[in-house]
């Protein structure tokens, strides 16, 4: 048609049906004119070999440096970047301007994609089912997640499947230990239902970390321990190689986004207590492995069983209780009753807990405490240890090093604030004690920080009289118990039986 070029789809259109057809029905069949087939007759060159190059419609701005220098630049640096590059021409000619930048990055594109060093190649893997699960850690601190308003130090432990993608997380109050690694392992295999034939990690160097090598040599044999355990083998990816752990490095990335985006639709990012962020961490899994439910069932197929027990999650420590009335583990002060004082305890260390056992026996369960990043020891302090010795001895809580920690709720302690800054230290500590001591006695730990909390509304001083008046046992709910006493002889009358009857019975 006039005006239009013809394209080379044009001509071999015309080629095709010129074989069979003149020239004047071959042109019509291709839509071009009749003296353009005669011209395609006379040169067959397709169109577009027939256009010469457009040339250059202004100088070329990196004519003179780029060879020169842009060059030599990427051969002793490879990894630099275009912009660092750029840069540095601007640099070194102001006249260039900010307009080259964009030519100066395709032309380092194309160059290293003629010169340029060899890039690594990723080999995609077929899964085979039951065959490989994943273990790793990931970093929480960006999410901003806080427990009752305190802010929540924590990474995820996250187990996966490679073939099909069935997930589990496990919050981690502390590092990359192994004590978390068995703990969360253990569950996800317990939820899963069966074991993978290989089970892969990175390098695990957080879990030796600053450890002399007797200690590496441990956490080694219990590693290894644990995998036997559950007829499992064990590999890991190179150290410093991330990409090789692919099929749970990734995932990562899609599993804190989903929190990121539950936390959005949720308006808050507080929670009241750790089981419910752990509840909502579950829950937003299981959504996952709901939608691949199908080949999460095909695959448990394929897994070994299960032992028929776990093993241990934890580290067996042994602890003796000093006079201070507790003792100190990886840095961490924990009081117990005084009762324990000289008593060698054991301890079985868990990722967010301590079971404290007399021998064999249960004794308590205590929150774990952490050394702070600095090196600075901590206190997990129970008031209810030490109120009986504060009695005797109130003046102590004065300068005591774990008073902070020593009050159960932020209440307790302004109101102490609020004693020393009004009253004499003497009976401030007293007054202080004597709460604390109402709080334990009366179980009314709460319902006293909501009174204290109304007294330092209005600046008064909490007067005990009437505390203790308040939170009394009302004699109106006591229950009125009457006992009746059987005679002596009620009891005779039990032994009382006749030897025939027995012997017949017998007989």
């Amino acid at each position: 048609m006039p005006g239009c070029h013809t394209t080379d789809h044009q001509m071999r259109l015309y080629m095709k049906y010129r074989k069979t057809h003149p020239v004047a029905v071959a042109a019509a069949k291709a839509s071009i004119s009749r003296a353009t087939a005669y011209r395609i007759e006379k040169d067959p060159r397709p169109p577009s070999q027939k256009t010469e190059a457009r040339g250059r419609r202004r100088p070329d701005p990196l004519a003179d440096i780029f060879d020169a220098e842009v060059v030599p630049m990427l051969q002793a640096a490879p990894g630099i970047r275009s912009v660092a590059v750029f840069e540095e021409m601007i640099r070194r000619h102001p006249d260039l301007g900010e307009s080259v930048r964009r030519t100066l990055e395709r032309r380092i594109r194309a160059w290293r994609a003629l010169h340029g060093e060899e890039q690594d190649v990723i080999f995609r893997q077929v899964q085979e089912p039951g065959r490989l699960g994943l273990s790793d850690f990931t970093d929480m601190a960006a999410l901003g997640i806080t427990i009752a308003r305190q802010v929540l130090d924590h990474r995820l432990y996250h187990f996966r499947l490679a073939y099909s993608g069935f997930e589990h997380a496990h919050v981690v109050l502390g590092g990359e230990s192994f004590v978390a690694l068995a703990e969360g392992l253990q569950n996800a295999l317990w939820s899963l239902g069966g074991v993978p034939r290989e089970h892969r990690t990175d390098s695990l160097s957080a879990a030796f970390r600053n450890l002399d090598k007797d200690a590496r040599a441990d956490l080694t044999c219990r590693y290894e321990e644990m995998i036997a355990h559950y007829g499992m083998t064990a590999s890991r990816n190179n150290a410093g190689i991330a990409r090789e752990n692919g099929a749970i490095e990734g995932p990562h990335g899609h599993l804190k986004r989903a929190i990121e985006d539950a936390l959005l639709l949720r308006g808050s990012r507080d929670f009241d207590d750790l089981a419910l962020y752990r509840r909502f961490v579950d829950e937003i899994v299981s959504r996952h492995n709901a939608r691949n439910a199908k080949r999460i069932d095909a695959e448990r197929g394929e897994l070994r069983q299960l032992p028929e027990r776990r093993c241990a999650d934890y580290e067996d420590l042994s602890v003796r209780v000093t006079s201070s009335g507790g003792f100190t583990l990886r840095k961490v002060f924990y009081t117990v009753p005084s009762r324990l004082i000289g008593h060698r305890l054991r301890v079985r260390l868990y990722d967010d807990r301590l079971d404290v056992f007399v021998g064999a026996t249960l004794l308590m369960t205590l929150p774990r405490g952490r050394a702070s990043p600095s090196g600075k020891h901590d206190q997990v302090v129970d008031y209810r240890h030490v109120i009986h010795s504060l009695r005797r001895k109130p003046m102590a809580l004065m300068r005591l090093v774990y008073r902070d920690q020593l009050f159960p709720r932020e209440a307790y302690r302004r109101t102490f604030d609020l004693l020393v800054e009004r009253l004499p230290e003497r009976q401030a500590c007293r007054i202080m004690v004597e709460l604390l001591g109402l709080a334990h006695e009366r179980g009314c730990e709460r319902e006293l920080a909501e009174a204290l909390t109304t007294c330092l509304e209005t600046g008064e001083v909490p007067d005990m009289n009437l505390l203790r008046t308040r939170f009394a046992p009302d004699p109106a709910s006591l229950p009125d118990v009457a006992v009746h006493l059987e005679s002596l002889q009620a009891y005779d009358a039990l032994f009382s039986w006749e030897p025939e009857l027995v012997t017949g019975e017998m007989a």
